[in-house]
């Protein structure tokens, strides 16, 4: 980016991110309006295209975007405008650390082998039906979008944005901790018991010493489960971490 002509980004978070590697006198403004309507959008994007295309037949130009360009990512509307308006613009793309990645590290959550994930945006609160797990993308009104999830059956936790330089990150399963709207929004839904168990979940508490058979205090669980009726469960792991 340090070696770039001119830098354009798409809006002010991106912008900030970017003077902290290169000079305000080398950032290009670009207009990006938040809008639904497809002709004014398109027209946009074909005026950001005419502005990046002769910044980069004459030098290098860059566009910073937060996450990866290729996911969710506004420049993925630049990108094929310039194909199809100006082909001979070669475009690189660098990969950057998605919200697809981020969120589970920051929200605790282990994706397992064989597991069903699904990526989408929020749209007004509704709640998808269908998949067991799902990351939901730009969550503005968390309240409404909390309560589709939780009648549809899920278990649902939030992260705000996540690992930002000089923001506050926010990991909650309280929506009303986040009830002002903020598009850098993200959620796991879950229904419980979905998806297959590790077979590491099955060690439950079970010691290395003794061959795998449970020691001191998980022993004392067992009878006592056993003698509950439920021994064969706990043998089993089902239920344990």
């Amino acid at each position: 980016m340090e070696a770039a002509d001119v830098v354009y980004t798409p809006g002010r978070l991106s912008r900030t991110v970017a003077l902290s590697y290169v000079a305000e006198s080398q950032l290009g403004d670009l207009d990006f309006p938040m809008t639904r309507d497809e002709d004014e959008l398109r027209r946009a994007w074909k005026a950001a295209a005419a502005e990046v295309a002769p910044a980069a037949a004459d030098g290098t130009a860059a566009f910073v975007t937060l996450g990866d360009p290729n996911v969710y990512s506004t420049f993925g509307h630049l990108r094929r405008t310039l194909s199809r308006f100006h082909p001979a613009v070669d475009v690189e793309v660098v990969p950057g650390v998605s919200t697809v990645t981020a969120f589970a590290t920051a929200l605790d959550v282990e994706i397992t082998a064989g597991s069903d994930l699904v990526l989408r945006e929020a749209a007004n609160g509704r709640a998808p039906v269908g998949p067991d797990r799902m990351v939901l993308f730009k969550v503005t009104d968390v309240p409404a979008t909390h309560e589709g999830l939780v009648e549809a059956g899920y278990d649902v936790t939030y992260g705000r944005r996540l690992y930002m330089e000089n923001h506050e990150t926010v990991v909650t399963d309280d929506p009303e901790r986040l009830e002002e709207r903020d598009y850098y929004t993200v959620a796991y839904a879950e229904r419980p018991g979905a998806g297959e168990r590790p077979a590491t979940a099955a060690f439950g508490r079970e010691t290395t010493a003794d061959g795998g058979a449970p020691g001191g205090d998980a022993r004392e669980e067992l009878a006592t489960a056993e003698a509950a009726g439920d021994g064969d469960a706990r043998r089993t792991g089902v239920g344990d971490e």
